[in-house]
């Protein structure tokens, strides 16, 4: 018995993930939720302003925001991104044995689902799931990149960054699930122009129009009758990134550079831990049946991953960025696997042992981080 489950583990290796994940919940419960609390009491009581959007819901329901909402909603939106996936699995390859392993690099990673319970709270998982619902809906008619262009204005107003963090691979599901399916058009080329050009119009907005109109101690006053419990100025201290131009990020960003170098060949190896899920990955646009589509695939790769390297050298929360970057690759995945091929990419195998090694060490890391690795 302990022999067979050593040569083919997965099933085991999916119990241990769900234990790892209840694990990190715990543990995120006890930490302060500082940045995603106060993301629920900004709106736009002054104006339009940069991250507000979701605040700006919440106010529409409750005038006292307590801090438990902030894991009631990341744990639903949670719970919603982990239902979504295991359908969109489902769809694209099926849950059997031969493609356990495949589920088990992708949703057991650390980049994924384990760093986003890590993460609860933060705005990057709106993404993520917009994204796969994206991969879930039919493509065929230019609704789907009405939808599109709907969600990238939507996650604009959660977070401007995310034109840089998820924007990039939802442009790209869309070239691949409907431009690709349904060939260029005059009208659909005209419309993904026009949404591209307005989902751009609306980042620089938030950007660099988006500021607090009012002085700093003014906010955090107003702040202040939003919270349930008013004597937790603790939870208010980040105030000051709705006054934070870009440059002075830059800046943060480049001074703290040398103490986050150490943790690029800590993320190095996390990716290299997961070679046999790259390995299919490569094998899937090898197969794919037309060269200008595994050109176009590749060119989005390098696009999506350069949008990244910009985010890098703006805004220092590298763990969250290289977590994000890799659910971006997971997701572009299933996206290929939806284009025409000539030949079938071998799976993952399911009792190769150098495999099985690296299964359970992904499997093992709890997260990745925020800012630093772990």
């Amino acid at each position: 018995m302990t022999a067979r489950i050593l040569q083919n583990p997965w099933r085991l290796l999916l119990a241990i993930n769900a234990a790892v994940i209840v694990g990190v919940l715990v543990h995120k419960i006890q930490l302060p939720p500082y940045v995603p609390y106060i993301h629920l009491l900004v709106d736009y009581h002054f104006g339009f302003i940069k991250r507000a959007l979701i605040g700006a819901i919440v106010a529409l329901f409750t005038a006292k925001v307590p801090v438990w909402l902030v894991f009631a909603l990341g744990g639903a939106t949670w719970l919603a991104t982990l239902g979504l996936y295991a359908r969109l699995f489902q769809k694209t390859f099926g849950f059997t044995a031969k493609t356990l392993p495949l589920f088990v690099f992708i949703a057991g990673s650390p980049f994924f689902l384990k760093n986003f319970m890590h993460t609860l709270g933060h705005f990057d998982i709106y993404g993520c799931v917009l994204a796969i619902i994206l991969l879930l809906m039919p493509a065929g008619s230019l609704l789907f990149v009405a939808t599109a262009a709907l969600f990238s204005i939507i996650l604009v107003l959660i977070h401007h960054i995310h034109l840089l963090m998820y924007v990039p691979t939802i442009i790209t599901i869309v070239v691949v699930r409907h431009y690709l399916a349904c060939g260029l058009n005059r009208g659909n080329l005209a419309f993904g122009i026009v949404a591209l050009a307005a989902v751009s119009v609306l980042f620089f907005a938030a950007q660099f129009l988006g500021t607090m109109p009012i002085p700093e101690a003014d906010f955090v006053a107003y702040l202040k009758t939003r919270t349930a419990d008013p004597s937790r100025t603790d939870l208010l201290q980040f105030s000051y990134i709705w006054y934070q131009p870009l440059a002075k990020e830059i800046s943060d960003t480049w001074a703290w550079l040398p103490h986050n170098i150490p943790g690029i060949p800590v993320f190095a190896l996390l990716i290299w831990l997961h070679t046999p899920l790259w390995r299919y990955f490569s094998d899937l646009i090898g197969s794919l049946a037309h060269e200008a589509h595994r050109r176009l695939v590749i060119a989005a790769l390098i696009g999506v991953s350069f949008a990244y390297l910009m985010m890098f050298a703006m805004v220092f929360d590298y763990s969250r960025w290289i977590s994000n970057w890799a659910v971006c690759m997971f997701l572009i995945l299933h996206a290929v696997k939806m284009l025409p091929t000539s030949k079938e990419a071998p799976l993952i195998p399911a009792e190769d042992q150098k495999t099985n090694i690296f299964g359970l060490i992904i499997t093992l890391i709890p997260r990745v981080g925020i800012v630093r690795p772990f």
